[in-house]
């Protein structure tokens, strides 16, 4: 009897637990990279959104240890990084037709190359290949004296546009966004 009860004992605490981590996986906020998002408003209430999650340093060199430089990085972690255009842009003289799409980056020391797929819904680390390229669009890139924890994609207000910005650790990548 005493391990019948032992047995049922530990088959309900399994359960718990396991609903307990269900439960904290789709809360994403919990995650240790959260969620996050970052939007640009341009003229006539369109706007441009970024939504990816946020890796932390953790004391790592970020770069070039954990992203590699010249090879694709997901931009974020967890889910794809998503770009979603209410309206047709111009990034690094290419058109960006209004839609949704993946964002995907080549970091490298100078210069960062910042890819828009047509592919979406894929995991993050899942690159569907050149193929599925939107456009591939030249960024500048930089150092900050201050170390950012916090994988940060954000806009700054620039025209009739905006500046889009990556920042990580020391490095700071950017690029124009202009609208048609």
């Amino acid at each position: 009897m005493k391990k019948v009860l032992a047995v049922c004992s530990f088959a309900v605490l399994a359960l718990i637990v396991g609903a307990l981590v269900v439960r904290a996986q789709q809360d994403k906020s919990k995650r240790p990279s959260p969620p996050a998002t970052a939007k640009c408003e341009l003229a006539s209430g369109k706007t441009v959104t970024i939504d990816y999650s946020s890796p932390r340093k953790k004391g790592r060199n970020v770069f070039p240890d954990v992203v590699k430089y010249g090879e694709i990085w997901r931009t974020g972690a967890n889910e794809a990084t998503t770009f979603v255009t209410t309206s047709d842009l111009m990034m690094g003289g290419k058109h960006v037709p209004a839609g949704s799409y993946t964002l995907f980056t080549i970091p490298g020391k100078d210069k960062w190359v910042l890819v828009i797929s047509k592919k979406t819904g894929e995991w993050g680390t899942d690159y569907p290949g050149e193929k599925e390229d939107l456009v591939r669009v030249d960024m500048k890139a930089g150092t900050s004296a201050t170390p950012v924890e916090n994988f940060t994609i954000s806009f700054d207000k620039a025209g009739s546009g905006c500046n889009l910005k990556l920042a990580w650790d020391t490095t700071t990548a950017w690029a124009e966004i202009g609208t048609m």
